[in-house]
Order: structure tokens, then sequence, then C-alpha cells
């Protein structure tokens, strides 16, 4: 009997056509056709109403600590309701909802109410609201999209932002009304019967309209307001299920804490339960300390046969699941699928995930990737077959073009298809700017083939293309092919780590310490880093591999001031832009406490 990844049935065979172009660029594509898909995100909900309307379709935890679950049926009802609340209010027309709170059913009942009826929706990361006290940002990104309407969970939490940017919007709120004058409550909205105006709405659909807007700063640091249509999130989860196969047979089941404000919590996970009736439960944890905890205990009640999150999210779970190899059985039997975020997966948290589940599991267990972004999703990539070791991304997803360009030292990836936005909300500038002539839109990241013989072997992620950097010595430096060994290197006293040595002689990095890490007494701290930049010279290499220095930082990378990308990794230019002071102690004075020379 073939492993699951070995089965055509479970997974489409790993091919791809080449077409060599003659200014040396060529492109990637799938043989397969993309088969038809919904025209709309709310024909899935309506498809599992009618088909499966007891099944329990979503969940939260509750006060008591137990599930409030809701059904596919309650679903509907709900959007019903609160769609018919938003046709009553007569919001103005092309302004979308707003949502500044985090993941939660009211948050989804009204994301589905205002994708079924037409109404475009965006989440916006709750930090902007919630740990600051400077609403600055949130005030700016509120101007761009001019809501019509505000949502969030709390007054007391989200009150003072909403306030503070004064917009000329419907507010509505979970609980805490009376902090906003003039606010709604969210019951109001779920108690009104649903009546004709919805299913006509409904029917009005077409697959270019807008469904979402996402914020998205890529490099730049600065907010753009990503449209996603009805036809590119239908379409790209149609790519998925023909790729996916055996999601046919076997409904999703998550627990996920991601999200919703991105686009792998908001399209790829969420879209993957509504597209094929599966059950999503929220996960109140995070890959935090103090939070990752109600994330092991939600897994062992959940038991998940899907599995997604960011390296961060596996790195913080691993010492449970070796400590307590009775824990790792129960999360880990019933997997399908361990799913990490783009290839930013440092090969040594891979191999310590795939020994875990060796001594657990009586087959292997598929670790896989996608590769993509907002702008595409977000899907452009998968990895369905089994992979040796992290840093492919896999190969074009039914439906896309994938197109590599010489551009210096690298090979740049640029992107075509139906699951490609159409641009920037109310920016024609950065929408031309997005794209080449030939319609490709220009995502900025890099790669290379696997095998340059045989392509079916896949993409190898290499790194945004404006990172490298040359020394003064005229060495080019591959930034993140060497973040990746360095961070293996240090494993597990590393999470994260940026490169440095721009204009400057040597390579250096500020390296983001690990709760394990920190731990430590600093002088042993210090000789284990030691350590491991001298095991990481002796693999050779030359200058260009030699890290010789590191600054160690408690301080993790920052998602709110840019430096996570929206693909989930690290990024680099607004690291290096935000700590230029720590970066030049990096240089400067070697007799910091956080700064380690390599032997």
């Amino acid at each position: 009997m073939p492993h699951f990844f070995d089965d055509p049935a479970a997974l489409a065979p790993p091919q791809v056509l080449k077409q060599p172009l003659s200014d040396g660029s060529f492109v990637l594509r799938s043989p397969e056709a993309l088969q038809p898909y919904a025209r709309c995100v709310g024909e899935w909900l309506e498809q599992w109403a009618a088909q499966t309307p007891e099944a329990t379709a979503f969940a939260e935890r509750d006060a008591q600590g137990g599930w409030r679950r809701l059904t596919w049926a309650q679903t509907r009802r709900a959007v019903g309701s609160v769609a018919q609340a938003l046709l009553g209010l007569h919001l103005p027309p092309g302004r979308p909802v707003v949502v500044l709170s985090d993941n939660s059913l009211d948050h989804l009942i009204l994301m589905l109410a205002a994708l079924h009826i037409g109404r475009p929706i965006c989440t916006v990361s709750s930090a902007y609201c919630r740990l600051t006290q400077d609403f600055s940002k949130i005030s700016h990104i509120l101007e761009m999209l001019d809501p019509a309407l505000l949502y969030a969970s709390d007054g007391a939490v989200y009150g003072p932002a909403i306030r503070a940017c004064d917009r000329d919007a419907v507010v509505v709120l979970g609980q805490g009304v009376d902090r906003v004058p003039g606010a709604f409550p969210y019951d109001a909205l779920t108690a009104v019967h649903e009546g004709p105006g919805v299913m006509k709405a409904f029917a009005e659909l077409m697959p270019d309209h807008h469904a979402k807007y996402l914020l998205t700063s890529g490099s730049t640091g600065h907010p753009k307001v990503a449209i996603n249509t009805h036809r590119m999130l239908c379409a790209n989860q149609q790519m998925m299920k023909q790729t996916w196969r055996f999601l046919k047979d076997e409904k999703p089941v998550l627990l996920d804490w991601l999200p919703w404000s991105h686009t792998f919590g908001g399209n790829h996970n969420l879209n993957m339960v509504l597209a094929h009736g599966g059950t999503l439960y929220i996960d109140e944890g995070r890959p935090m300390p103090g939070l990752i905890e109600k994330t092991v205990r939600s897994l062992q009640e959940v038991k998940p046969n899907l599995l997604f999150n960011v390296p961060r999210g596996f790195d913080m779970l691993l010492p449970y699941l070796e400590q307590d190899l009775h824990l790792a059985r129960e999360v880990l039997q019933g997997l399908k699928v361990v799913f990490y975020a783009a290839a930013a997966l440092p090969a040594a948290t891979w191999h310590r995930l795939q020994a875990v589940a060796s001594q657990v599991r009586d087959t292997p267990l598929w670790f896989t990737t996608s590769w993509g972004s907002t702008e595409t999703a977000p899907a452009v990539t998968t990895a369905h077959w089994k992979l040796d070791g992290a840093g492919n991304i896999g190969l074009p997803l039914p439906g896309v073009d994938l197109k590599f360009i010489p551009n210096g030292e690298k090979l740049e990836l640029r992107v075509r298809g139906v699951s490609v936005f159409p641009g920037y909300r109310h920016n024609p500038r950065l929408t031309a700017e997005a794209f080449d002539e030939e319609g490709f839109y220009k995502i900025g990241d890099a790669g290379l083939l696997a095998d340059p013989d045989r392509p079916e072997k896949g993409v190898l992620f290499n790194g945004r293309v404006a990172e490298d950097f040359k020394l003064t010595t005229g060495t080019w430096v591959s930034v993140g092919t060497l973040r990746l060994k360095l961070v293996s290197a240090l494993s597990p006293l590393a999470t994260d780590a940026v490169i440095t040595g721009h204009d400057r002689d040597q390579i250096g990095a500020i390296v983001f310490l690990s709760a394990a890490a920190q731990a430590l007494p600093p002088a042993q701290l210090r000789g284990h880093v030691g350590e491991a930049l001298h095991r990481l010279k002796l693999e050779g290499g030359g200058s260009s591999q030699a890290v010789g220095r590191v600054l160690l930082s408690t301080q993790a990378p920052s998602p709110d001031a840019g430096e996570i990308t929206d693909k989930g990794y690290v990024n680099q230019r607004a690291v290096l832009n935000r700590r230029a002071a720590d970066v030049t102690v990096l240089y400067t004075d070697p007799g910091d406490a956080r700064v380690v020379l390599a032997p």
C-alpha cells in the first residue's frame, strides 16, 4: 500500500511544463487545466448548509472553557440575519465593512454576511488598536479604507481608537456599547429576520466583484490596500482542491490561531474549511509564552487532521511534544498534513519535527509548504509530494504561470493567473508598478529550480530579490540562504535572524533568542553561540558564508512594525532600518554584552 504522499488519488503527481524564452527567462505551469470554480465565497456556505446542515462548521472557546459551536445550518441562519441587517442600514456604496478585532465567531458571521451580499470587508490587525496609545497608524489606515461600518468586539478595548479616529461610519460593538456614542450592539444585527433582499443581492454577485481588502506592506513598511475578488479566492481553493485531492474525501479539521487580517489565516485556511465543508476551531492560544499552553490543550481536544502554522509556532510547540510523547502521539497520530508558511522553516526545526513524529506514528508524516502572497489569494505553488527538507516551495498550481527572470545574481519570480489581484485600491500608480508589460505580478521574491534538468523536482526559495548585498571586499552575500544556515546552526537558541554587512567587510547578524536561550546563564549562552559560529565557519563556503559577529536580541521581530512580512518571514530591510543602532553596536562595540564574535 503506497504512503499517503505517494498516492495519486490523494495528491496530484508532481508534473510541470517548462517554457524557455528567448531572453533567458522561462515559465513554469501545471499541465493540468484549472477546473470550474465557485462564483463567490457564499456559494460554499449555501452548499454545506444544504448538504451537511447539522455538521459542526465553526467553534470557539466559551467563558466556561468549553466550545461554543455553530453547525453549517446555524452559520447560514446567522449570516442571513446579519446580511439583512447590513442591507437595512443602507450603507453608502463602495465603502467596506472594517473589523478591528481578533478572530471570533461574531467576526466570522459579520465577514460571511458582508461577502454574501457583495459588501467588501477588511480585517485590520487588532494590534493597531490594542497594543498602543498612538492611534496615528490606525487613523491613516481608516482614512485609506473609508469604512461604511466599523466592528470591534469590545468598546472598552477598541473604543479609544474608534473615538480617536472619528470616522463617519456606523459602529457595531460586541460589548461595551456605552464606550462609543451612537454605537450599535452586535446582537441587534443577529436579531433581524432575513428577507428576500439577501438572496437578491447574493444572486447579483459576480466573480470580479471585490470580496476583501487586505493590508500589505511587503518590504516597504507602508500599508497598501490589496483588492481580493471573489474570483481570486474561489479559484485559489479550486487550485488546491485539484492538487490536494484527498480533500474531496476527508474534510479539513483545523485548530487555527492565524489572524484573518493576513492572507494565510483569512484566505488559505478559513477558505479551505468553507470550500470543503470542514470544521474550524478558533484557537485562543498563540506562539507566545503564556499562550502556547492554550494551543497545546486545544490540540489535545480537537485532534485536527491539518496543522497549519508559521515557523515560530512550531518552534514554540516542539518542546511540549519532545518532552511528552503521550501528548505528541495525541497531537500527531491523526494528522494528515503539517504545513508551514513559505520556505522559512529552519532545517533544525524540520528535523526535530520529523524525529518526534517518527516516535509516535507508524507511517511517515507529510510535511509540506506553499508559497504566495496577499496579492495572489494566496497560494501560487505547493509542494504536493514528500520533501527531503525545508526550502522547496513546490510547483505552480493549475491556472498559474510562474516566470523566472534573470536579475543580477538571482532569478526573480513573477506570477500571472486568475488568482492574481487586479491592483491596489485607489492607487493606480502602485498598481501599474506592480505588474510588468506582460501582466505578470512582480512579487519581489527569487527562486531557482531544485534540479535544472528535472523541473518537476520543484522550486527552491531564494530570498527577496532586493535583500542580497556585497561586502566591501566585493563578495556577494545570499541573505536568504545564509539566514537559514545560521538559524539552524544556532538551534535551539535562535528563533530567527537578520544578516548584516552591507558596505562592511564582514558578515554579521542580529539573532533573535529563543526562550530556552534566554533562560541560560549569559556566559554559557555566549559560549554556545561562539561554538555555533565556529562550526558554521568550518562548513566552508568562504567569506560569503562566514558570519563573523552576532548581536543577541531578546526583542522578537514585530509584525506591527513591519518586521515580519505577510508571508511570515523576517523583513530584512525593515529590521535593519528599525534597529540601525543595534547594527552600529554590532560593528563598533565588541565589548557590548550582547555581541559575540566568531572564534
